[in-house]
């Protein structure tokens, strides 16, 4: 009976439940976000699709990144705007489960694209004369590859896992959306395993993939604070130090939210922490990594001339 009452069930996302005025405001807020992410990030992704110039290695990358941030922000926001101006916030089951596949595949992919980003940042800058070879078109595809496979299947464990258990408690989650935490918290079964996976993985797709990005770039600050020129030295402190913003950020809201104890007080922070994942980082990648970038102003500058004619 537990199996069948798990699928036929319905979640209710309980959200900010602030005041109808509020709301509203949010909705505004949070729309314009959404959309200034998706122009964004589309925009970035048809640049280094269209430009030949822009056809290297990091942008091969941030074209992954720009995937990974439309694809996150879609899954989460528009059902999590849609709650905002409406009474009925009850989601069914199986879009709630799959709600919880998508971002955790999406935020998995992203941590380790985040490295391999790192990575390819490192040969540039420590070892530009074989960054070719390193670097090589093989080299990149095997590494996104990697990525997002390694993405998906930590995911599927996760939600094989959470489709086991019964669902017999409360039909309330306690978030915007459909967060894996949340959702489990309603099982009336025993979730040791459950956790016990979560924890695991969020050490091979947190802590180790972090620990790879900040090696990286103790390398490339090394390297940097051997360039003579000061100039040279100012301009890629400035983008080295950008970039660990936003990564420490991703990677440490991700480590509070699945790494440290639960507490009863964490709901509301834990909203907040998820708002961060799902509109501001798709918000802020576009902006620190790529619309910043000269060469993207360039290629952007180029594709106006070219629609002008």
């Amino acid at each position: 009976m537990g199996g069948n009452l798990s699928w036929a069930t319905e979640f209710v996302l309980l959200g900010f439940q602030l005041s109808s005025e509020t709301e509203v405001l949010l909705f505004w807020v949070f729309s314009l976000f959404y959309t200034f992410s998706l122009l964004a990030n589309g925009m970035i992704f048809a640049l280094i699709c269209l430009d030949q110039r822009l056809h290297t290695p990091m942008y091969f990358f941030l074209s992954h990144l720009a995937i990974i941030d439309i694809s996150y922000a879609s899954n989460n926001v528009p059902k999590m705007l849609a709650n905002l101006v409406t009474q009925n916030r009850a989601i069914s089951f199986v879009p709630c489960i799959m709600q919880t596949f998508l971002y955790l595949n999406l935020a998995a992919t992203e941590c380790l694209i985040l490295v391999a980003m790192s990575y390819d940042r490192y040969v540039a800058i420590c070892h530009p004369l074989h960054y070719t070879v390193i670097m090589s078109w093989t080299v990149c595809t095997v590494l996104a590859t990697m990525c997002w496979l390694c993405g998906f299947f930590q995911a599927l464990i996760h939600v094989l896992l959470l489709l086991r258990l019964p669902f017999c408690r409360s039909r309330e989650v306690n978030q915007l959306f459909c967060e894996l935490l949340s959702v489990l918290k309603l099982a009336c079964a025993d979730t040791w395993i459950n956790k016990m996976v979560i924890f695991a993985t969020s050490v091979l797709v947190l802590v180790g993939p972090l620990f790879l990005v900040l090696v990286s770039y103790m390398h490339i600050l090394l390297a940097i604070l051997k360039i003579k020129s000061g100039e040279g030295r100012k301009k890629a402190f400035s983008t080295c130090s950008s970039h660990l913003c936003v990564v420490g950020l991703f990677f440490g809201c991700a480590m509070v939210v699945y790494m440290v104890p639960d507490s009863t007080q964490r709901g509301e922070k834990n909203k907040i922490l998820s708002l961060f994942y799902s509109l501001f980082n798709p918000m802020l990648n576009p902006l620190i990594y790529s619309l910043r970038n000269a060469q993207v102003k360039d290629a952007f500058c180029r594709a106006l001339q070219v629609r002008s004619r």
